[in-house]
């Protein structure tokens, strides 16, 4: 019956909609089917209380689940209007997948009786194929298109075909029964030695656009370089007479070949071999899904990031060499040299993945690809790379929690597929991430290289001060609102009238924005700010292009913001600029000789700025600009009141700030111009903006 409900992921962006809305109907029943005969492995229906793995919830919820994904999200979609069973949607919204080996689940669900869930599955799948049948379909299907959310919950289904699969491989032997989901693989025997074969280096190419024609989860997207160094990597995979040699090499039993993090999870699980492995009198045996048989020992072995991680440390120490698991990119390098494209370029898979040959793994030496075996396909492969999003990673609104909660460096992406992997997981941008400990049906393959490991970080900034002054400063890319840093760029750029040679200091370079405005057009930019957290932000996008951060959208909701220089059309100039962190009250004689100087909402921060615009002029050429942009909003914590150039009354009568600054600045400038007021928008929330009048005035040095 497996092959009768094959099918591969969609191309979504030719043909006519009406063959396209067929295919879509016919891909998503097929996967639903498929889903519901994954559990018929199941002894009965008391099984579906059982938990396959401690961490996760009981089977039920996964039955459940698939159905409820597709109706939450189509109800946010406002797709559809109603629900079917709120209660339901609910319980079975939110799966325990993300919990570590020492943080148990202790919640108590008041769980439903298998039969009501089997009836609103029912139900659910006649609304979703409503849905398929009468919504609007234009091509080509994008990211904002309706089926581009029916897309998305067949493929989340899929998914758990596989994770499901997992924990059903989990449970007492005596609780499935084989057989009832396709043939496994009869081939078994001795595994060939394996052998390195060696790789040239190449720059590698990450990451799809957004006219992709496969649908894509939104880790997929972005662009990423990287230099990827030749490297030596196994033919094979690791099959489970290779890893043998670790174990009976006391490879379990001795630290120094695990990481800290690995050494904690085998004492908290005392594990002695590979999760799926059994050792009895008449020696190993391996667990399947459903079934158990005597150890194949050609097929691949199957365990966690720290095992694999353990081995690889073991063969560099047995053999003084430098031995570990590839990167995503060196991934990518083999997948390339292989020549194997997308699955669905293909007619049939050039491995052991799609359940096009088995429902279990296979021998490590039955599917050449290129030079090696298996780059796709039998087992998934674990590499070195903590998952985060490429430069250019947006969050979909309708799934805004898919990646972003794996973004934490403690998730490491396993890329190839494996023997059940079909759909998404097929392709080859696929990109899933589990924690270290986690089992899936996954193995490794191993590299050596003398390169040291770089692992690309790319967190979240958090910090609030931080992100608040990004949003502000490069957040036009989110909303419409006029921006006072263009404005100041303008002004500056109607003075400078096209010197590219002109020198310009930045005295309050934030994260950065005005001073990548100004490199557009000029060569020599000095930007300066006093705090350090601010100044790598720019520091950041100037080395790696890109920077992350999390601004506020209401209540406890957020944004996750991708800020890309070529989106704004800054990156060819950046190198223009240099960025670094300096005191404006004490600043070193070096930052002099400037055409313009440009103050942006610092004299309010400053201890003494009467002190500060004192000696601006020492800053200046003849005939050298100063542009100064203040609210005036003096604050006595930062400003002592005997400081304030204005903003009080003397003798009597109101002094205004700009008085006081025309009082200092006058015997070395002449003020340009009538000053002019730009309104500076402050958004410190989705639905939460302040408004403030900045008055900006242009001097002249004489």
């Amino acid at each position: 019956m497996v092959k009768v409900l094959l099918a591969k992921t969609i191309d979504l962006r030719s043909g006519s909609p009406e063959e396209k809305r067929q295919e879509i109907r016919d891909y998503f029943l097929k996967t639903w089917a498929i889903d519901e005969l994954l559990y018929t492995q199941l002894k009965s229906e008391d099984v579906f209380y059982m938990r396959g793995d401690p961490l996760r919830h009981i089977l039920l919820f996964y039955l459940g689940h698939t159905a409820v994904f597709f109706i939450n999200k189509l109800y946010l979609a406002k797709i559809i209007d109603r629900r079917i069973n709120p209660r339901f949607e609910s319980v079975f919204a939110i799966g325990v997948d993300e919990m570590s080996w020492d943080d148990l689940d202790n919640n108590h669900y008041d769980w439903p009786p298998v039969s009501e869930v089997r009836v609103y599955r029912d139900k659910a799948k006649e609304l979703i194929l409503n849905v398929i049948d009468h919504t609007s379909l234009e091509m080509p299907i994008d990211w904002n298109s309706p089926f581009w959310i029916v897309m998305m919950g067949i493929e989340h289904e899929r998914i758990h075909l596989e994770t499901s699969s997992v924990l059903i491989r989990q449970l007492p032997l005596d609780q499935v029964v084989g057989g009832r989901f396709g043939e496994r693989c009869t081939a078994v025997g001795e595994p060939p030695a394996n052998e390195l074969v060696a790789v040239s280096g190449a720059t590698m190419k990450l990451g799809k656009s957004m006219d992709y024609p496969l649908y894509g989860w939104d880790n997929e997207y972005g662009s990423y370089e990287e230099e990827v160094a030749g490297f030596s990597a196994s033919k094979y995979l690791v099959s489970n007479k290779e890893f043998l040699q670790f174990i009976e090499d006391k490879g379990y039993e001795t630290q120094r070949y695990w990481t800290e993090e690995g050494w904690n999870w085998r004492n908290f699980k005392q594990a002695k071999m590979p999760l799926f492995w059994r050792k009895g009198a008449n020696g190993y045996r391996l667990r399947l899904v459903a079934e158990e048989i005597p150890m194949p020992w050609n097929w691949p072995v199957e365990v966690n990031y720290l095992e694999a991680k353990a081995f690889c440390n073991w063969k560099s120490m047995k053999t003084d060499r430098n031995f570990r698991l590839p990167t995503e990119a060196e991934w990518y390098r083999l997948h390339h040299l292989a020549g194997l494209g997308e699955i669905t370029e293909r007619g049939k898979a050039p491995g052991n993945i799609n359940l096009e040959y088995f429902t279990s793994p296979s021998p490590v030496d039955m599917f050449p690809q290129g030079d090696f075996f298996d780059v796709i396909g039998n087992v998934w492969q674990w590499t070195e790379t903590p998952i985060t999003g490429f430069p250019g990673f947006k969050v979909h609104p309708i799934y805004d929690d898919f990646s972003t909660p794996t973004f934490d460096g403690k998730h490491n992406i396993i890329k190839g597929g494996s023997w059940i992997s079909t759909g998404n997981e097929t392709t080859v941008h696929s990109r899933y991430a589990f924690r270290r400990h986690f089992y899936q049906h996954a193995g490794f393959r191993y590299v050596e290289s003398d390169t040291p490991l770089v692992i690309q970080q790319a967190d979240y900034e958090t910090d609030a001060e931080v992100t608040l002054s990004c949003e502000n400063s490069w957040g036009d890319a989110y909303s419409n609102k006029p921006d006072f840093i263009i404005r100041l760029a303008e002004i500056a750029d109607a003075l400078m009238k096209g010197n590219v040679d002109a020198r310009i200091l930045d005295l309050n370079a934030d994260t950065g924005r005005l001073a990548f405005e100004l490199a557009r057009n000029y060569k020599d930019i000095t930007a300066l700010d006093f705090t350090a957290r601010m100044i790598r932000v720019p520091i950041q996008l100037q080395e790696r292009g890109y920077m992350r951060y999390i601004t506020k959208d209401e209540g406890e909701l957020v944004f996750y913001r991708d800020l890309v220089l070529t989106d704004f059309g800054l990156e060819e100039t950046k190198n223009h600029i240099l960025f670094m962190q300096a005191d404006a009250m004490n600043l070193k004689p070096n930052y002099s000789g400037y055409d313009l100087v440009i103050i942006p909402a610092l004299l309010e921060e400053l201890s003494d700025p009467l002190l500060f615009l004192s000696q601006i002029h020492l800053r200046l050429n003849e005939n050298g600009y100063l542009i100064m942009a203040s609210d005036y909003e003096w604050d006595p914590a930062k400003t002592p009141r005997d400081k304030w150039p204005g903003g009080y009354k003397k003798d009597g009568e109101p002094v205004a700030s700009l008085d006081g600054i025309k009082t200092v600045l006058l015997p070395q400038f002449d003020l340009v111009t009538d000053p002019q007021d730009i309104f500076r928008t402050i958004r410190r929330s989705s639905r939460f903006t302040e408004n403030r009048l900045m008055q900006v005035s242009i001097w002249k040095k004489r």
